[in-house]
């Protein structure tokens, strides 16, 4: 069993920043590769970020690629989503995710229970 608690959502004006936060317990959070979803209202949840066990390697969707950053401290059990230049669509409630698959982008089975991110214009 692996524990996730996100925190750092909450609002901000268009092209400001925010940066998540995702703390594990529970199973060795370094064997895992690690993931960033979001869920905006009224559509299915999406990939937004991933990376690798080691931190070595880093993997965005298109439509966050050059204004977010994904980032690990295996120290701190913790996995960061920094998010930059945020817009409006980015708006939805944002899922960590233990166990993702790099290859396919499918989702692990261990969720955070969520942190709203709500972007205004």
């Amino acid at each position: 069993q692996v524990q996730l608690v996100e925190s750092g959502g909450g609002l901000v004006q268009a092209g400001g920043s925010l940066r998540l936060s995702c703390a594990a317990s529970g199973r060795t959070f370094s064997g895992y590769t690690m993931g960033w979803f979001r869920q905006a209202p009224g559509k299915e949840r999406e990939f937004v970020a991933g990376i690798n066990w080691s931190g070595s390697r880093t993997y965005y969707a298109d439509s966050v690629k050059g204004r977010c950053t994904i980032s690990r401290d295996n120290a701190k059990n913790t996995v960061y989503l920094q998010m930059n230049s945020l817009k409006s669509e980015d708006t939805a409630v944002y899922y960590c995710n233990a166990g993702y698959n790099i290859g396919d982008r499918s989702p692990g089975r261990y969720w955070g229970q969520g942190t709203q991110v709500t972007v205004s214009s």
